[in-house]
This record gives structure tokens, sequence and C-alpha cells, in this order.
């Protein structure tokens, strides 16, 4: 008789540890927990577990769910960091944009105007070379300088002077080119060879798979945004100009020395209230069907100009909110126009030349050239020239203090 009791209590007992065990499991709740009577009231029923769910996982507090909603995120990030660590455009698939064939006001354009605006909405293109060990560590000051294929004496001459890549007082400095493809089909694949041998002995061209001209400026533009965004993360100050300048990094370099971070720099040779040109035979002629404004946007002249390198990444967000515009550097200043930063105009920056009657002697004064940051417009033998003589035993009356 007491045998037959003992063996009823340890099934009741099992039994009961089983509910305990099952219940635990359903509820996904910590055995210290179901123990706890007041606790157990307050918990959600399974229905409103349901009404909870947010982006797959739960706002129950146990420490079942909150374990899960801790995990998920770190393997979101993780998976987006990888997907912005490269060039993530490989094939062009772009198609004319058929719409605007249809309208009144196209027909009317020129035909350069129609094919900017039948592919404009084509931002992106594969990188066919690039550089990314270009930003690795912490760059002070980032050369970037447009280019086109068949200018390789230009890039060439600013290797030799103001594109020399070095590190000044601990502050790295380098350089690259940005190039797209040779416009002439008949032209290209023979250059492009003679560009792979380029790259192969200097290391230092960015080239995108869209073809190099006047109306793809801005598409270079967009890009280095991008490549920058994606590649460089401790870029101080961004140079960025043509290829038929003259430069001198050591009056950058005393002209950033006193700069402070967040300052949103943007400083060149500006324009104020300029009126876009109508005239038909100007090479920066605008029709009002694409610009109906009275004014642009302050902006700096493409020449060469000085930004501050988280202001860059900015720029790359802002510009991709915006319609690609035909001027790459009123296409910036609408971009900063947006962000509410004030490009600042300097008299060290002269992007039409020292004075702008191009017969001037003064536009080929080396004395003057000593006290610039920037002047436009110089072809290789002539930046050559004035490189050696600006660094030379020079006496000049006095020097221009516009730093």
């Amino acid at each position: 008789m007491f045998q037959w009791k003992k063996t009823i209590y340890k099934t009741v007992c099992l039994s009961f540890l089983l509910v305990i065990t099952v219940t635990v499991l359903q509820r996904g709740m910590a055995p210290s927990q179901f123990m706890q009577g007041q606790q157990q009231k307050d918990l959600p029923t399974p229905e409103a577990l349901k009404t909870q769910k947010r982006d797959n996982s739960f706002s129950f507090t146990s420490t079942f769910w909150k374990s899960k909603k801790e995990k998920a995120p770190v393997k979101e990030e993780s998976v987006m960091a990888k997907q912005v660590k490269s060039w993530d455009v490989t094939t062009t698939n772009c198609s004319a944009n058929q719409n605007f064939s249809k309208v009144d006001w196209f027909k009317g354009l020129e035909p350069n105007f129609q094919q900017f605006l039948l592919y404009r909405h084509c931002r992106y293109f594969p990188m066919l070379i690039n550089h990314p060990e270009k930003c690795s560590g912490d760059i002070y000051l980032l050369i970037v300088v447009k280019s086109i294929i068949t200018q390789h004496d230009r890039r060439e001459a600013i290797r030799r002077t103001w594109g020399q890549e070095k590190d000044v007082d601990g502050k790295r400095i380098r350089t690259l080119f940005l190039l797209g493809t040779a416009s002439k089909e008949e032209e290209r694949a023979n250059y492009q060879k003679l560009l792979d041998y380029e790259n192969h002995i200097y290391g230092d061209i960015l080239q995108w798979d869209f073809l190099d001209s006047f109306f793809n400026l801005t598409l270079k533009e967009v890009h280095f945004l991008k490549w920058l965004n994606i590649y460089c993360d401790n870029v101080r100050f961004i140079f960025k100009g043509d290829d038929d300048v003259f430069v001198s990094p050591s009056n950058i370099l005393e002209f950033l020395e006193d700069k402070k971070e967040g300052e949103d720099l943007f400083v060149g040779d500006v324009l104020y209230k300029a009126r876009p040109i109508r005239k038909k035979e100007n090479k920066y002629y605008i029709p009002s069907a694409l610009y109906n404004k009275s004014n642009y946007p302050p902006y700096a002249g493409g020449g060469g100009f000085i930004m501050d390198g988280p202001l860059a990444k900015r720029l790359h967000k802002t510009s991709e909110t915006l319609e690609l515009y035909p001027i790459d550097d009123v296409f910036l200043g609408m971009c900063l126009e947006i962000l509410k930063v004030s490009p600042i105009g300097h008299e060290g920056f002269k992007t039409f030349g020292i004075v702008k009657n191009k017969n001037s002697k003064m536009n080929k004064e080396p004395c003057f050239f000593r006290s610039m940051l920037v002047v436009h417009k110089l072809l290789p033998p002539e930046l050559l020239q004035m490189w050696d003589l600006v660094h030379s035993n020079l006496t000049c009356s006095r020097k221009l203090n516009v730093l």
C-alpha cells in the first residue's frame, strides 16, 4: 500500500515538472520568472505579442526576446558595411528616357542638350581603374585633378610640380587624377592602353566608364564624391582643380594652418549672382528650359577650390537629391545652397588669370605667382617654367599678403 502511494506521488511530481517545462518553453520565459506570480499576471498574451512585432523583432522584454532583438541589427549593420566599402556599380545598363521626346520644348533644344536630358538619369558607371589605397591612413590634403585621357603631358607636368606626393611636418599629401574614356571611339583602344601603362607606372588614376566630355564633367564630380564617401574616412582637406592650373601646395598648407574641424570650409574664386548665359555660341550656354532662374547660387570656379573632407561627404549625399546639371561648378553651388553652406571667396584663387586681360604681363610675372594659391591657365611648358622661376632665388620688391 505504501509502495503504491509512493509511485503515485512520483508520477504527480513528474507531471507537475513536465507542465512547468512545457509552459516555460511556450512562453519564452526564464525558469526564475515562472514562479513570480505577480509578474506572470502582467505578461502579455500570445495575441498581444503578435501585435508588438516590428522589423522582425519583439518588444516583449523577457530575456529570450531581448537577446534576439539585440543581435538582429548587428547582423544588418555588418551587411551594410560590406556594401559601402567597394564601388558597387559593375554594369552599364542605361537607356534613353523617351518621355522627353513627347514634349514640345524638348524638340526645340540643341542636340547636345537633348542628349544630356535623355541620359541624365544614368548617374553612375563602372570603375575601370581604382586606387582605394590612396585613402589609407590619415590624409591631410588630397589633391584631386580633373583630366582627360589624351592630356598625359599635363598630368606629367603636375606630377613634377605641384602634384608631388609627400609628407610635410607629418601632414600627408596624396594626388589623384579623375578620368573617363576617350570621346572618339576610333582612338579609345589605343589611348586606353597608354593610360593603363601610365597607371602602372604612377598608380594615381581613377577612371570610370563614361565618355569624357564637357557635359560629363558633372558626372566626374558626382563619381568622385561617391568614391570619396566609400573609400576615404580620414581625409582632412581636398583640393580639387583642373589640369591646366598653377598651384602652390606650400601656400595652401599655410592657409589651412588655423582652420578648425567643423567649419564647413569651401573656398575658391567665388562668383556671386552669376547669370546663366543665354547666347548659344557660348561654351556655357544654358537654355531657359533647363534653368529658368535669373541667377545661379554662389559657386566657386571649377579651376581650383579647397573643401573640408567631412563637407565633401555631405555634398555626396546632397548631390544624390538633385538632377544633374551640365556645368559642374554650378552644380556644386546648388548642392552648397541646399546645405546652407556659403562658399568663401579668396584673393589667392585666380581661376581667370591674375588679371582678366590675357595679354597682360602680370599674368606671366613669377612674383605674383609666388603669393597665389591657384592660378589658371597654364599649359605644361608654361607650368614647368613658372614652377622653376617661383622656386628659384627670386627677388621680388614685395610679397602680396593674400594668405
